[in-house]
């Protein structure tokens, strides 16, 4: 890790936030105490900011200097809310594509749907808040800048925000390999969320209860699925030849 990848001390952090630097999260030692840790904490709390309690080896790993149990990852870009980006696309007319990554932990997976997302238009990439891949350096280089293009939306729980894409009059695709529905079979000419699951588990059964379309992308070889980052790019361009045949203009 780059050292302006990451601010460590508890005083430095708390600077880094009340100076708005995107911060992708905080990892505090696990028995860190005291007034200026409460302070901490309260700053925390009031931005918003993820943080994790972990043993100090975890924060030695990324730093030996004097971190004082604290220290913060810096992300490379600012984290948007679909609560600001729904109503302006919704003001603009524009018949949304949206890629909701329902707990993928894999930075590389991640980069190449962002890589992907924006040469596919899409508007927003959904990622949830604690057991998920962030923006990390390593993830924009694997996008090769494409995550700089596509505003990612960091909610804190992705059932509600497909139930707020639904309100928005979003049809949500989800991928399954158990899918009836062949991908190519869903309308896509329609403001659309396509739900792509974890790596190893797939789509949550919450979320999985929210899909309106199950799809599949047919196996022909000895292999039973394909990588999460090549399905999430079929999927997504299925989606760009579906509007471009029916007349649509890429936004």
């Amino acid at each position: 890790m780059e050292k302006n990848d990451f601010v460590f001390g508890r005083r430095a952090v708390m600077e880094a936030i009340a100076a708005g630097k995107n911060i992708d999260k905080v990892l505090i030692r696990k028995d860190l105490s005291g007034e200026l840790a409460s302070e901490l904490l309260s700053m925390i709390k009031e931005y918003g900011i993820v943080m994790q309690r972990v043993p100090v080896e975890r924060i030695n790993r990324i730093t030996m200097k004097n971190h004082q149990g604290a220290v913060a990852l810096l992300s490379p870009v600012a984290y948007q809310k679909l609560d600001n980006i729904l109503p302006a696309l919704y003001e603009e007319g524009c018949v949304g594509l949206v890629a909701v990554l329902d707990g993928l932990t894999d930075t590389r997976n991640f980069g190449a749907i962002g890589r992907t997302a924006d040469c596919a238009g899409v508007d927003a990439i959904v990622i949830p808040e604690r057991n998920s891949v962030s923006v990390t350096p390593d993830a924009v280089k694997t996008s090769a800048g494409g995550l700089f293009y596509v505003p990612v939306c960091r909610e804190r729980d992705v059932v509600g925000a497909v139930k707020k894409l639904k309100e928005y009059g979003y049809r949500i695709v989800g991928a399954s390999e158990k899918a009836a529905i062949n991908y190519t079979q869903a309308d896509y000419t329609v403001p659309v969320a396509i739900v792509m699951g974890a790596e190893d588990t797939g789509i949550s059964p919450e979320v999985l209860r929210l899909c309106d379309d199950l799809v599949a992308i047919p196996m022909l070889g000895n292999i039973g699925s394909l990588n999460v980052s090549v399905a999430a790019g079929v999927l997504l361009y299925e989606a760009v030849r579906q509007r471009m045949d029916f007349g649509m203009k890429p936004e």
